[in-house]
């Protein structure tokens, strides 16, 4: 069992500038594979941007998510953690804050994303979620 973020997180971290369209968050994580990028002006995080929150907050409104910026739909000010805090305090904050994803960022640069699979597959190895973070887990049907 993991006993620090930095154990379990994914390395890297993908960004899109706060005033970049929601076609270009959507494109950039379509081509990621990924659920989720960080709204970051320059290095310093300011939001946190995930496929559910393009869905919810714009499409499901009617907006049009080639006028709308990354910025103005993602979470703002995001609940982040450190490579050296330990994973539990990581789960309490998933737990207390209701999300799935936390940027890992160190000395104030970001260096990771910990998502809620990769928590499992520590916590509990065995279960459905851990079985669906691992690499190579069978892909939804597009």
């Amino acid at each position: 069992m993991a006993d620090f973020v930095r154990q379990v997180m994914t390395a890297g971290v993908v960004a899109v500038r706060p005033d970049a369209s929601l076609v270009e968050a959507a494109l950039l994580m379509r081509t990621q594979d990924i659920g989720d990028v960080v709204a970051a002006d320059g290095q310093r995080i300011v939001g946190m941007l995930t496929d559910r929150d393009i869905t919810v907050r714009a499409v499901a409104d009617g907006i049009d998510p080639l006028t709308v910026s990354a910025g103005s739909v993602c979470t703002p000010d995001p609940v982040m953690v450190r490579p050296d805090d330990p994973v539990p305090a990581a789960v309490a904050l998933m737990r207390a804050h209701a999300v799935r994803r936390l940027p890992v960022v160190e000395d104030g640069m970001p260096v990771g994303m910990v998502s809620l699979g990769d928590l499992a597959g520590t916590e509990d190895p065995g279960s459905t979620l851990a079985e669906l973070s691992r690499p190579g887990a069978p892909d939804r049907p597009h």
